[in-house]
Protein backbone atom coordinates (compact mmCIF):
# COMPACT_ATOMS: atom_id res chain seq x y z
CA UNK A 1 0.00 0.00 0.00
CA UNK A 2 1.26 3.42 -0.91
CA UNK A 3 1.54 6.05 1.82
CA UNK A 4 -0.06 8.43 -0.70
CA UNK A 5 -3.30 6.45 -0.41
CA UNK A 6 -3.49 6.41 3.40
CA UNK A 7 -6.15 8.42 5.15
CA UNK A 8 -5.35 10.48 8.24
CA UNK A 9 -5.93 9.11 11.72
CA UNK A 10 -8.75 6.65 12.31
CA UNK A 11 -10.23 7.35 8.87
CA UNK A 12 -7.61 4.88 7.66
CA UNK A 13 -9.74 2.15 9.28
CA UNK A 14 -12.66 3.08 7.01
CA UNK A 15 -10.39 3.07 3.95
CA UNK A 16 -9.04 -0.35 4.93
CA UNK A 17 -12.57 -1.64 5.54
CA UNK A 18 -13.69 -0.62 2.04
CA UNK A 19 -10.51 -2.17 0.62
CA UNK A 20 -11.14 -5.49 2.38
CA UNK A 21 -12.45 -6.56 -1.04
CA UNK A 22 -9.97 -6.08 -3.87
CA UNK A 23 -12.20 -5.99 -6.96
CA UNK A 24 -9.31 -6.05 -9.41
CA UNK A 25 -7.53 -9.00 -7.80
CA UNK A 26 -10.76 -10.74 -6.83
CA UNK A 27 -9.69 -11.18 -3.21
CA UNK A 28 -11.93 -10.95 -0.16
CA UNK A 29 -10.65 -10.48 3.40
CA UNK A 30 -14.15 -10.97 4.84
CA UNK A 31 -14.86 -14.37 3.35
CA UNK A 32 -16.33 -15.93 6.49
CA UNK A 33 -17.71 -14.88 9.88
CA UNK A 34 -14.38 -15.92 11.45
CA UNK A 35 -12.42 -13.73 8.99
CA UNK A 36 -14.74 -10.82 9.77
CA UNK A 37 -14.05 -11.12 13.50
CA UNK A 38 -10.30 -11.39 12.84
CA UNK A 39 -10.41 -8.23 10.69
CA UNK A 40 -12.41 -6.29 13.29
CA UNK A 41 -10.08 -7.42 16.09
CA UNK A 42 -6.96 -6.55 14.06
CA UNK A 43 -8.32 -3.02 13.62
CA UNK A 44 -9.24 -2.73 17.32
CA UNK A 45 -12.95 -2.48 16.61
CA UNK A 46 -13.96 -5.66 18.45
CA UNK A 47 -12.49 -8.00 21.01
CA UNK A 48 -11.05 -11.31 19.82
CA UNK A 49 -13.75 -13.27 21.65
CA UNK A 50 -16.46 -11.60 19.54
CA UNK A 51 -18.58 -14.10 17.62
CA UNK A 52 -20.09 -13.49 14.19
CA UNK A 53 -22.84 -15.15 12.24
CA UNK A 54 -23.45 -15.33 8.50
CA UNK A 55 -26.01 -12.52 8.97
CA UNK A 56 -23.33 -10.37 10.68
CA UNK A 57 -21.05 -11.02 7.71
CA UNK A 58 -23.80 -10.03 5.27
CA UNK A 59 -24.41 -6.80 7.24
CA UNK A 60 -20.68 -5.97 7.24
CA UNK A 61 -20.34 -6.56 3.50
CA UNK A 62 -23.49 -4.53 2.85
CA UNK A 63 -22.07 -1.65 4.90
CA UNK A 64 -18.73 -1.88 3.10
CA UNK A 65 -20.37 -1.71 -0.33
CA UNK A 66 -22.64 1.18 0.74
CA UNK A 67 -19.54 3.07 1.86
CA UNK A 68 -17.83 2.26 -1.47
CA UNK A 69 -20.84 3.76 -3.32
CA UNK A 70 -20.49 6.94 -1.26
CA UNK A 71 -16.75 7.10 -1.99
CA UNK A 72 -17.43 6.71 -5.72
CA UNK A 73 -19.78 9.71 -5.49
CA UNK A 74 -16.92 11.67 -3.85
CA UNK A 75 -14.94 11.07 -7.05
CA UNK A 76 -17.38 12.39 -9.61
CA UNK A 77 -19.44 9.23 -9.83
CA UNK A 78 -23.21 9.19 -9.61
CA UNK A 79 -24.76 10.08 -6.27
CA UNK A 80 -24.81 7.11 -3.93
CA UNK A 81 -28.13 5.31 -4.30
CA UNK A 82 -30.77 5.83 -1.62
CA UNK A 83 -30.16 2.20 -0.64
CA UNK A 84 -26.65 3.18 0.52
CA UNK A 85 -28.05 5.72 2.98
CA UNK A 86 -30.62 3.17 4.14
CA UNK A 87 -27.84 0.63 4.72
CA UNK A 88 -25.82 3.15 6.77
CA UNK A 89 -28.92 4.09 8.77
CA UNK A 90 -29.74 0.43 9.39
CA UNK A 91 -26.19 -0.28 10.62
CA UNK A 92 -26.36 2.72 12.98
CA UNK A 93 -29.72 1.50 14.31
CA UNK A 94 -28.40 -2.03 14.92
CA UNK A 95 -25.33 -0.59 16.67
CA UNK A 96 -27.54 1.70 18.72
CA UNK A 97 -25.11 4.57 18.14
CA UNK A 98 -25.71 7.25 20.74
CA UNK A 99 -24.38 10.76 21.19
CA UNK A 100 -22.58 10.95 24.57
CA UNK A 101 -22.20 14.43 25.99
CA UNK A 102 -21.14 13.12 29.39
CA UNK A 103 -17.95 11.80 27.79
CA UNK A 104 -17.01 15.25 26.51
CA UNK A 105 -14.82 16.68 29.24
CA UNK A 106 -13.61 20.28 29.28
CA UNK A 107 -11.90 21.16 26.05
CA UNK A 108 -12.28 19.90 22.51
CA UNK A 109 -13.07 16.24 21.92
CA UNK A 110 -12.94 14.50 18.55
CA UNK A 111 -16.54 14.06 17.30
CA UNK A 112 -16.31 10.29 16.92
CA UNK A 113 -15.42 9.97 20.60
CA UNK A 114 -18.85 11.39 21.42
CA UNK A 115 -20.64 8.74 19.36
CA UNK A 116 -20.66 5.35 20.98
CA UNK A 117 -22.48 2.19 19.99
CA UNK A 118 -24.49 0.67 22.82
CA UNK A 119 -24.56 -2.67 20.98
CA UNK A 120 -21.77 -5.16 21.42
CA UNK A 121 -20.33 -7.67 19.02
CA UNK A 122 -20.19 -7.12 15.29
CA UNK A 123 -22.99 -4.53 15.33
CA UNK A 124 -21.03 -2.45 17.86
CA UNK A 125 -17.84 -2.78 15.79
CA UNK A 126 -19.66 -1.60 12.66
CA UNK A 127 -21.07 1.27 14.75
CA UNK A 128 -17.50 2.29 15.59
CA UNK A 129 -16.78 2.52 11.85
CA UNK A 130 -19.82 4.77 11.45
CA UNK A 131 -18.60 6.94 14.35
CA UNK A 132 -15.30 7.39 12.49
CA UNK A 133 -17.24 8.41 9.36
CA UNK A 134 -19.20 10.93 11.44
CA UNK A 135 -15.98 12.38 12.87
CA UNK A 136 -14.50 12.63 9.39
CA UNK A 137 -17.57 14.49 8.10
CA UNK A 138 -17.29 16.87 11.05
CA UNK A 139 -13.57 17.57 10.56
CA UNK A 140 -13.83 17.97 6.77
CA UNK A 141 -11.75 14.97 5.71
CA UNK A 142 -14.65 12.73 4.57
CA UNK A 143 -14.99 14.15 1.04
CA UNK A 144 -11.30 13.43 0.39
CA UNK A 145 -11.82 9.70 0.92
CA UNK A 146 -12.65 8.45 -2.57
CA UNK A 147 -12.93 5.28 -4.62
CA UNK A 148 -10.93 4.96 -7.83
CA UNK A 149 -12.88 5.92 -10.96
CA UNK A 150 -11.76 2.80 -12.81
CA UNK A 151 -14.78 0.48 -12.63
CA UNK A 152 -12.69 -2.68 -12.35
CA UNK A 153 -10.73 -1.18 -9.43
CA UNK A 154 -12.80 1.08 -7.14
CA UNK A 155 -9.96 0.95 -4.56
CA UNK A 156 -10.48 3.45 -1.73
CA UNK A 157 -7.81 6.11 -1.43
CA UNK A 158 -7.35 9.42 0.34
CA UNK A 159 -7.01 12.42 -1.99
CA UNK A 160 -4.02 14.39 -0.75
CA UNK A 161 -4.03 16.84 -3.69
CA UNK A 162 -4.39 20.51 -2.78
CA UNK A 163 -7.33 21.04 -5.13
CA UNK A 164 -9.03 17.71 -4.28
CA UNK A 165 -8.76 16.56 -7.90
CA UNK A 166 -7.37 13.05 -7.36
CA UNK A 167 -9.26 10.60 -9.55
CA UNK A 168 -7.32 7.36 -9.42
CA UNK A 169 -5.94 5.28 -6.58
CA UNK A 170 -2.60 5.08 -8.38
CA UNK A 171 -1.56 7.34 -11.25
CA UNK A 172 1.01 4.83 -12.51
CA UNK A 173 -1.55 2.05 -12.86
CA UNK A 174 -5.17 3.19 -13.04
CA UNK A 175 -4.34 6.73 -14.18
CA UNK A 176 -2.20 5.49 -17.08
CA UNK A 177 -4.84 2.93 -18.07
CA UNK A 178 -7.53 5.60 -18.15
CA UNK A 179 -5.35 7.99 -20.15
CA UNK A 180 -4.36 5.25 -22.62
CA UNK A 181 -8.02 4.26 -23.05
CA UNK A 182 -9.00 7.90 -23.69
CA UNK A 183 -6.16 8.23 -26.23
CA UNK A 184 -7.31 5.08 -28.08
CA UNK A 185 -10.89 6.35 -28.12
CA UNK A 186 -9.78 9.73 -29.54
CA UNK A 187 -7.69 8.00 -32.21
CA UNK A 188 -10.60 5.75 -33.18
CA UNK A 189 -12.90 8.77 -33.43
CA UNK A 190 -10.35 10.65 -35.55
CA UNK A 191 -9.83 7.71 -37.90
CA UNK A 192 -13.62 7.47 -38.50
CA UNK A 193 -13.82 11.18 -39.35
Amino acid sequence: MSKQQEAPGRLEIVRSFVNSADLEEGTEELGSPHELVAWLAAHELAAGETRATRTDLDHAIGLREALRAVLLSHNGGPPAPAQSAATLDDAARRARVQLRFREARLGWVAPETLLKPDAGGVDGALGRILAIVHGSIADGTWSRLKACRVHSCEWAFYDHTKNRSGAWCNMDVCGNRAKARAFRERRATESRS
